[in-house]
């Protein structure tokens, strides 16, 4: 008995050893699921896109430079209308009392100057014939500088009539200008889109604050000014084609254009850690769509530049890496102008692409112009290479380079068959 229990103590023992020994044998990493894409050869082009508001691409307040009560209105809100036509009238009773009071005073003072150039002739006449007199010698020299003395102030009160002549027609004139501005025409063709004051209203005229009776806008063309970033206005140009979706009309897209840049920001507030700095955009569209209103809600997408037979993969593929953890990494010689430059470019975009053995290679990639789904990639990839594009948190944070890796079965087959 004491054999067969020797035997089975040491078959007990083998057996631990084996365990031990087997788990402590270097054990290869688990191969990962990642989601694969290949790098293709396309276009592609960078889009920038801006949420705003549609507005008449011309908007006009109509107001009164007069005051008055406001007597009749002559269109309602909606109304189409040309430009010259009648919008409404200020009542004109004051102003047109103050032409005739102009006009009469013009007119007196032509009266006037009609009795000073009568008065001036005679005094001429009569200082020709004192001359004559003192030719013969029948009238002294001081004759003749008294009848030149009368003379000159004969023409001094023409001169003067006249100019009076001048003051009354200009204050005339402007007693007409104000009597015609308390009809309210149209400046331009379009459609009244607001009324803000009602007959029997008081109009109050003023330099200093307009008194909007009503706004009207030439719907037949129409834009949407929106906001973009300042790393985005730097690729806008004059003219470059967009596409304008409206909240209203789901489905339905419109053409338009780049008409207008600002060259000076936006800045919303600054000096704290929310500062955000924009620059206005103004799109045109092309045409006005059917039933579009100023003030609904759009979406521009502006078509900023495009490159053709570029090298693409899907936008999250490219990720960063810190610069030390690459395999190529070259720490710099302390003490030299790389040190200080390196510490700063502490992170590098990288792509893992999967090589035939199935492991992920890191790979340095210098990187162009994105569009929503895809990105351009300059240097690093050629057209076939096997780019790890998923899972997000994988992708960023779990995945190594030399990492085995794999694609979920269904995927798998589902790419084969």
């Amino acid at each position: 008995m004491t054999w067969w229990k020797a035997a089975i103590a040491g078959a007990l023992l083998l057996g631990a050893v084996a365990i031990t020994v087997g788990g402590l044998r270097d054990r290869p990493p688990p191969t990962q699921e990642v989601q694969m894409a290949k790098a293709r050869k396309g276009t592609i082009t960078r889009t920038i896109t801006g949420a705003g508001k549609v507005q008449a691409a011309t908007t006009v307040k109509i107001s009164s430079n007069l005051s008055g009560d406001l007597v009749a209105l002559k269109v309602k809100d909606g109304d189409a209308i040309t430009k010259g036509q009648v919008l409404g009238q200020i009542d004109k009773r004051y102003y047109e009392a103050a032409v005739k009071q102009a006009t009469a005073s013009r007119d007196a003072a032509r009266s006037e100057v009609q009795v000073s150039e009568v008065d001036a002739v005679r005094q001429r006449a009569e200082l020709a014939r004192v001359k004559g007199l003192a030719e013969k010698g029948l009238a002294s020299a001081a004759e003749v500088e008294q009848s030149q003395a009368v003379v000159d102030t004969a023409e001094a009160r023409l001169a003067a009539a006249r100019q009076r002549v001048a003051q009354s027609s200009a204050v005339l004139e402007q007693a007409s200008t104000d009597l015609a501005r308390t009809t309210l025409l149209s400046p331009i063709d379009g459609n009244v889109i607001e009324l803000t004051r009602e007959v029997g209203e008081r109009v109050r005229g003023s330099d200093f604050s307009e008194d909007v009776v009503m706004t009207i806008a030439a719907l037949n063309q129409m834009e949407v000014k929106f906001e973009v970033g300042e790393h985005e206005v730097v690729h806008l140009k004059y003219g470059q084609p967009a596409e304008v979706t409206l909240d209203a009309l789901e489905g339905q897209s419109f053409t338009g254009t780049v008409v207008e840049i600002a060259q000076k920001a936006t800045i919303k507030n600054p000096g704290t850690e929310a500062e955000v700095t924009s620059f206005p955009i103004t799109v045109a569209l092309d045409a006005r769509p059917p039933g579009v209103l100023p003030g609904m809600s759009a979406e521009a997408r502006i078509s900023a530049e495009t490159h053709n037979d570029a090298v693409l993969v899907p936008i999250q593929a490219v990720t960063v890496r810190a610069e030390r953890s690459l395999p190529d990494y070259q720490a710099p010689v302390e003490g030299t102008s790389l040190t200080a430059k390196r510490r700063t470019e502490a992170l590098a975009k990288v792509v893992f692409v999967v090589d035939n053995d199935n492991k992920a290679q890191v790979r340095r990639v210098r990187t162009g112009i994105a569009s929503d789904t895809e990105l351009e990639v300059l240097e690093g990839l050629q057209v076939g290479d096997r780019v790890v594009e998923g899972p997000y948190r994988t992708l960023s944070k779990e995945l190594s380079h030399g990492d085995a890796v794999r694609e979920p079965e269904k995927a798998a087959a589902k790419g084969k068959s």
